[in-house]
């Protein structure tokens, strides 16, 4: 097990302190990042590295799901089915802009392997992203776990019980399938890649880039820790350094924040940010390729290729920064309401649906 640190760790809570780049030293950053891109080409080989280029790359995107219209949550659009399955049709976005939604679950580990396991899970959390690698833009969306749905054999349920009730009738990949499209006709946005992870996972994949910078955008207190050990530790609002542990912990937490799963939203996006920034510097970009291969130890389930994750990394060349991370959530109201296949009383998000349409025909 790897060892806590606790509130007063130098190593995982001391905030950053943000210096006013000077020219010199912007020169300098440039020269790094472009000797990185250098190194990353030379490991690669010539003809890869032209072959990986987003524009290159990126021309005929996978669609998970089609799009649809956003609907009323009571209206159905198509019975479970074993035909679940991902189809390819050639996308009409300009190459090096695609749709990425990314599910964070609770499944816990069963055995004695890692436990990425897509079995017996619910999507925790759920996020969608335009990727522009052609601006350097990048939207995302999250969606509240608690959202009220209607799903097709099973009646009116939560958003988060979609992918594990669809499991239990197609099997863990097929169900995956299922809620991914789900989401898609859902929210209306085409599908093109999906990645899946859990706390184990996102463990991992933080550590292995040496921890992250998290901007808390306010105080946190751990109430439900995975690791008794770390209840009740404070985090104050601002920049702070984390290895994975600690990261799983913030972001898992939603009852000592403001709008609860709200904000639990928000300590999500800031983990994203944080993730996106290390990776793309200039010691990381050196380690993308071998990154990229060993991407599958930290997913649980995902359509993403290692090349596709070099490709990104390519695109993005060390130039990223959290201004061009733009995010959005969904207001919705709270109600205690029947939830069929829970054949009880339950509380649940009635999302304001209007709203919904208007950011994603203005950002997706």
């Amino acid at each position: 097990m790897n060892k806590g640190p606790t509130d007063h760790s130098r190593r995982d809570t001391v905030k950053q302190k943000r210096k006013k780049p000077t020219w010199k030293r912007l020169l300098a950053y440039t020269g790094i990042g472009i000797a990185a891109v250098v190194v990353v080409a030379a490991g690669l080989g010539f003809y890869e590295y032209q072959r990986l280029q987003p524009k290159n790359h990126f021309k005929n995107l996978p669609t998970v799901a089609p799009t649809g219209t956003v609907t009323a949550a009571n209206t159905t659009f198509s019975t479970i089915s074993s035909k679940s399955t991902a189809s390819k049709p050639t996308s009409s976005e300009a190459p090096g802009v695609f749709n990425v939604l990314l599910f964070g679950s609770d499944a816990r580990p069963t055995g004695s392997g890692s436990g990425l396991s897509v079995a017996d899970s619910h999507t925790d959390s759920i996020i969608l992203i335009h990727v522009n690698l052609n601006t350097h833009q990048y939207n995302m969306l999250s969606i509240p776990r608690d959202t009220r749905v209607y799903m097709p054999g099973f009646g009116h349920t939560k958003i988060t019980s979609v992918q594990i009730l669809a499991q239990t009738k197609l099997g863990p990949k097929q169900g995956t399938l299922y809620a991914v499209q789900f989401i898609s006709k859902f929210t209306g946005v085409p599908i093109n890649y999906y990645a899946e992870t859990n706390y184990w996972g996102l463990q991992a994949m933080v550590n292995a880039i040496g921890g992250i910078t998290m901007n808390l955008p306010f105080p946190v207190t751990l109430t439900h820790p995975w690791y008794t050990q770390d209840a009740g530790m404070k985090f104050s609002a601002g920049p702070h350094f984390l290895n994975g542990r600690l990261v799983a912990e913030v972001v898992h937490e939603r009852f000592s924040v403001p709008g609860t799963d709200y904000g639990r939203q928000k300590l999500q996006a800031a983990a994203l940010k944080g993730i996106a920034k290390a990776v793309m510097q200039p010691s990381n970009l050196t380690k993308l390729p071998q990154l990229s291969r060993s991407v599958s130890q930290y997913l649980m389930d995902t359509n993403m290729t290692p090349q596709d994750f070099i490709s990104i990394g390519l695109g993005v060349k060390g130039d990223f920064h959290s201004s061009q991370i733009h995010y959005y959530q969904v207001s919705g109201k709270g109600e205690l309401i029947y939830n069929d296949p829970l054949g009880a009383m339950d509380d649940e998000i009635i999302l304001n649906m209007n709203q919904l349409k208007q950011i994603i025909h203005a950002h997706f």
